[in-house]
């Protein structure tokens, strides 16, 4: 049943033009992926370029770097976990020349429904939380230095915030934060693999 529901629910977010109709993107393509059954749910921040192209969550580089820092935490590529994000369509680029623009409060505030609906229908037991708006969004706002490495448990869930695997963050450049990023893939092993 939830199944179902699920592939409901995302044929709802994949046809969203909410954003276009308020005038912050000028095209749509809402990407999301996973089962009702994956116990492990990842949220990133929003899709890139490429994953407005490809039409499937992490297809870029930040995927591969995901998938290496998810096989170093014992998940394999067969059994990815439920990928989502805050906002499900690029952005676009930043008007200043580095990465991808973040997502307005106006943005987020929109697409808040669909990752709400996707938790409720999902229920995973672990949250990868990957970067700052995930970060913030269901951990508070902390300085990464703070939050990677750390697990809380939460409604039943347990919540791992990691960097963003993203090439435009300059934070794993640090030994002491790579140190940080290890812990976190320690307990995304023992809590996702349980």
């Amino acid at each position: 049943m939830r199944g179902t529901e699920l592939e409901q629910l995302q044929r709802r977010i994949r046809a969203c033009r909410k954003c276009v109709r308020a005038g912050y993107l000028p095209a749509a393509r809402p990407v999301v992926a996973g089962k009702a059954t994956d116990r492990v749910m990842i949220v990133g921040q929003a899709p890139g370029a490429v994953e407005f192209e490809a039409g499937t969550p992490f297809a870029g580089r930040s995927g591969v770097v995901l998938r290496e820092w998810l096989a170093r935490a014992g998940i394999d590529e067969a059994h990815l976990p439920y990928r989502s994000a805050i906002t499900k369509c690029f952005p676009g680029k930043n008007p200043r020349g580095e990465g991808d623009r973040r997502p307005s409060p106006a943005e987020i505030a929109l697409c808040a429904p669909w990752l709400e609906q996707e938790l409720d229908l999902v229920r995973p037991r672990v949250l990868l939380l990957l970067g700052r708006l995930a970060i913030d969004r269901f951990w508070g706002s902390a300085p990464l230095r703070e939050a990677v490495g750390r697990m809380r448990r939460q409604n039943g869930c347990v919540l791992i915030p990691m960097p963003h695997p993203s090439g435009a963050s300059r934070w794993l450049n640090d030994a002491t934060n790579r140190v940080l990023l290890e812990r976190a893939l320690r307990i995304v092993r023992r809590e996702a693999l349980m």
